[in-house]
C-alpha cells in the first residue's frame, strides 16, 4: 500500500467512513421508511432515463471503440426498457418483506431467560463489479432495503453509466431525508484504490465481487475484508435417456440461446447415448437455426457431420469455459453417473439442470450435484434473484459459507441473539 497516492487513499478512506456512518442511521430506519426510499429512487430513474442513456452511450461508444466483444457491450448497453426494468426490480423490492427484527428462533431457557436470533444489517457492503451497470441500482437498492450502506466500485468500462445512475439515487436519498452516504460510488479508477477498499477492514463490514473469474480470484485472494464469493457460470445441462426430446430441446435452447452473456447461461450439454439418435439430430437443426457453434467430442462429431452446424473439436479450454458467446461445449455420456463425474470435474458450482421424465434419475442427479441450484426440466434461465421472487440479486454465491446461490435480501444480513433477563446472574 505504499505506493498508493496519498490523496487516492483518503478519499476511499472518506468515502467508506461516511458510509460507516450512514450505515449507523439505516439501522434504525422502518420499513416505511426504507421503501418511500426505494419507490422515490425508481421514480427518479424512470424521470432521469435520458439523462442516464446520454451517459451510457459514452460507454458503450468507448467499448465499441476498443473491440470489446458483441456480448460484453450487450451487458453493458441501458436503453429506455433496461432502465424501466431496472425501476421496477426497485419497486419489486420494496414490495418484499422487512427481513430486518425477524426472529429467527425464539425459545425461554429453564432459568427463565428468553433468547431470541433475529436478524440485523451487515453494515457497510462493498461491491466490485464488472460492466454491467444495472448491478449499480441492484445492489444499491437491496442494500437500502436491509438496512446496509453500498460502498459501489464497478469497472472503468461503465464509469459515466454508473456515476449517473449513483447521482439519480442519491438526490432521491436526498430528497426522501436519507442520508446520500448510504450509496456511493468508491472515488478513484486505478487498481490501487481497489486494493484500498479490499483492505479496509473495519469499515467494510463485507465484499462482494461479481463479474469474470480473474476479478473474484483477485478478490478472494487479496482482500482483508470478508469476501462473499460469487463464481462464474459453467453450467451445464444433462439430457437423460428418459428425456422428452420436446422439453428437451426447449430447455437446453433457452439455457444457451435466449441471453448469451449472462452467467446462468448453458456451457456444456451433455447428451446420454440411448437418446442421441432420437434427439441429436433435432437438437442440431434447433442449435443451428439460432446460431449456436458446438465444440463436441468424438461420439457428437458423428451425429454433426453433414447437418451444416458450426462444429469444432472439443478441448479442455472448452469444458472449463464460460463463453459468453453462442458456443457450447457437447459430449455424449453412457450413464447419469458418467454426467455426474463430468459435471463435478468442470463445473463452477453455478447451475446445473437435468431433463428427464425419470423421478429417480432426477433425484440422483439433484442429490449427485453439488452446486448452488439444480433445475429439473427446467432452464438455467431460471437462477436468478427476479426470477426467484427476491425482487433482485446482488450476485449470486457458489460458496458455501452464509449465503449460497442467488443472494437477496436475507443473504444481506447477519443475526443478533438477544438475551433478556430480570436481573439474571450466571452462577
Amino acid at each position: 500500500m505504499q505506493n498508493l497516492p496519498i490523496d487516492e487513499q483518503s478519499l476511499v478512506l472518506k468515502t467508506a467512513t461516511a458510509a460507516r456512518e450512514a450505515a449507523g442511521l439505516l439501522r434504525l430506519l422502518t420499513r416505511e421508511q426504507k421503501d418511500n426510499a426505494l419507490i422515490a429512487m425508481a421514480d427518479a430513474l424512470d424521470a432521469r432515463t435520458a439523462e442516464i442513456i446520454a451517459a451510457n452511450a459514452e460507454d458503450v461508444a468507448r467499448a465499441q471503440g476498443l473491440g470489446t466483444s458483441a456480448a460484453l457491450v450487450d451487458r453493458l448497453t441501458l436503453n429506455a426498457a433496461r432502465i424501466a426494468d431496472i425501476a421496477q426490480a426497485l419497486r419489486d423490492v420494496a414490495a418484499l418483506p422487512d427481513p430486518v427484527g425477524e426472529v429467527i428462533r425464539g425459545y425461554t431457557l429453564p432459568n427463565g431467560l428468553q433468547v431470541r436470533q433475529i436478524r440485523v444489517p451487515l453494515g457497510v457492503v462493498g461491491m466490485i463489479y464488472e460492466a454491467r451497470p444495472n448491478v449499480t441500482v441492484d445492489a444499491a437498492g437491496l442494500c437500502l432495503k436491509s438496512g446496509n450502506a453500498a460502498l459501489l466500485r464497478g469497472s472503468s468500462s461503465a464509469a459515466d453509466s454508473n456515476a449517473a445512475l449513483t447521482a439519480v439515487m442519491r438526490d432521491a436519498l436526498l430528497e426522501s431525508g436519507l442520508p446520500a452516504d448510504a450509496i456511493q460510488m468508491v472515488p478513484g479508477d486505478t487498481h490501487e484504490s481497489v486494493k484500498y477498499l479490499m483492505t479496509a477492514r473495519g469499515l467494510v463490514d463485507v465484499l462482494i465481487p461479481r463479474g469474470g473469474a480473474d476479478l473474484i480470484r483477485s478478490v478472494v485472494d487479496n482482500s482483508t475484508v470478508p469476501v462473499i464469493e460469487t463464481g462464474v457460470g459453467n453450467c451445464h445441462v444433462y439430457i437423460d435417456k428418459d428425456a422428452d426430446i420436446d422439453k428437451a430441446i426447449a430447455v437446453l435452447l433457452n439455457s444457451k440461446a435466449q441471453r448469451v452473456s449472462v452467467c446462468n447461461a448453458a456451457e456444456t450439454v451433455l447428451v446420454h447415448r440411448d437418446i442421441a439418435d432420437e434427439f441429436l439430430p433435432r437438437a442440431l437443426e434447433a442449435l443451428k437455426a439460432a446460431g449456436v457453434t458446438i465444440h463436441g467430442d468424438s461420439r457428437f462429431a458423428l451425429h454433426a457431420t453433414g447437418t451444416g452446424v458450426e462444429f469444432a473439436d472439443v478441448t479442455d479450454d472448452d469444458w472449463a469455459a464460460e463463453y459468453y458467446s453462442l458456443d457450447i461445449a457437447a459430449g455424449v455420456v453412457d450413464s447419469i453417473d458418467e454426467a455426474l463425474a463430468h459435471i463435478r470435474r468442470w463445473s463452477s458450482g453455478h447451475t446445473e439442470a437435468i431433463v428427464t421424465d425419470s423421478q429417480s434419475a432426477a433425484q440422483r442427479f439433484v442429490a449427485g450435484v453439488d452446486s448452488a441450484a439444480v433445475m429439473v426440466n427446467a432452464s438455467t434461465r431460471f437462477t436468478d434473484g427476479g426470477e426467484f421472487g427476491f425482487g433482485a440479486e446482488i450476485g449470486i454465491s457458489t460458496q458455501k459459507l452464509h449465503a449460497r446461490g442467488p443472494m437477496g435480501l436475507t443473504e444481506l444480513t447477519t443475526t443478533t441473539y438477544v438475551v433478556t433477563g430480570d436481573g439474571h446472574i450466571r452462577r
